[in-house]
């Protein structure tokens, strides 16, 4: 069973052309090439070229390449969706994603994109919140990933944005169950205080208990925690192999349910199982 890891996804300001080669040797999942939020209008198009260039001319290992896109009602978006569909890049990151009919209209500017080129969408408006499910329908079938825009998300409802997020938590249980239920990956959003660890930690276990796959970083030194806390625990690994050993013996063949330690589980929780394996790379998963 193979597990794609995304539990660290570093957005790199394409105009930084340091910033890119620098992303090259470090350890995070997913690489974000920004031609967004992080760059200045007099350096869009010079940031396209760096981000083109920098998918191309490879380099990034296993890592996942996502470009961020402009806007669809900005200048840039047009040129923006062509260079990054022809790019090479594992995906396109759309901003603003509020309703089905953008993610077609994304969908239908990306027909020259590879079949296999995902759409993620950042979930960062209020009117995105009541259409989660027809968003993730309509990413089909170049299913991705959701991307949890907090920032955004904060300044259009006028609400604070602490460490604990309260008045998030129940959108974020949102975004999850119908990312999940499309088949979407989901990632939580940045934490703006990088100097502050305990509070990164925090957010991470919290996103991860959400079902939240990993957690999108603004800076390198956020990676080690996200790795570490959206990466399986020994307890969970544990539990995992206890999982399969189960219901591997002769005398749960058939069973639909079995006794692990003090818990019932059920054979729906066997791929949940092989998943945790597979992302701790065990080689009994």
């Amino acid at each position: 069973m193979t597990v794609r890891p995304r539990r660290s996804a570093l957005y790199m300001p394409a105009s930084n052309t340091r910033a890119i080669e620098k992303a090259r040797s470090l350890a995070c999942d997913v690489v974000i090439l920004d031609l967004e939020d992080a760059v200045a209008p007099e350096a869009k198009e010079a940031a396209r070229a760096n981000a083109v260039e920098a998918v191309r001319a490879g380099g990034f290992a296993t890592r996942e390449l996502v470009i961020r896109v402009n806007a669809l009602d900005t200048p840039w978006a047009a040129d923006d969706i062509a260079a990054a569909a022809a790019s090479g890049a594992d995906a396109i990151l759309a901003p603003k994603v509020g309703d089905a009919e953008t993610v077609g209209r994304y969908h239908g500017a990306m027909a020259e994109a590879p079949a296999d080129m995902s759409f993620w969408a950042m979930v960062e408006t209020t009117r995105a919140i009541f259409r989660l499910d027809a968003i993730a329908e309509a990413m089909a079938p170049r299913a991705g990933a959701f991307v949890l825009g907090t920032n955004d998300l904060a300044k259009e409802m006028g609400a604070r944005l602490t460490v604990e997020r309260t008045p998030f938590l129940g959108m974020m249980a949102l975004a999850v169950a119908a990312a999940k239920g499309h088949g979407l990956a989901i990632l939580d959003g940045v934490y703006n205080a990088f100097d502050d660890e305990r509070g990164l930690e925090r957010q991470c276990v919290e996103a991860k208990s959400y079902g939240f796959d990993g957690k999108t970083l603004i800076h390198p030194r956020q990676i080690d925690i996200a790795n570490r806390l959206f990466s399986p625990s020994d307890a969970e690994i544990a539990w995992a192999r206890a999982a399969i050993a189960a219901f591997e013996m002769p005398e749960n063949a058939g069973k639909g349910a079995v006794r692990v330690g003090g818990e019932m589980i059920e054979r729906l929780h066997l791929d949940q199982a092989k998943a945790i394996l597979a992302m701790a790379d065990d080689p009994t998963g």
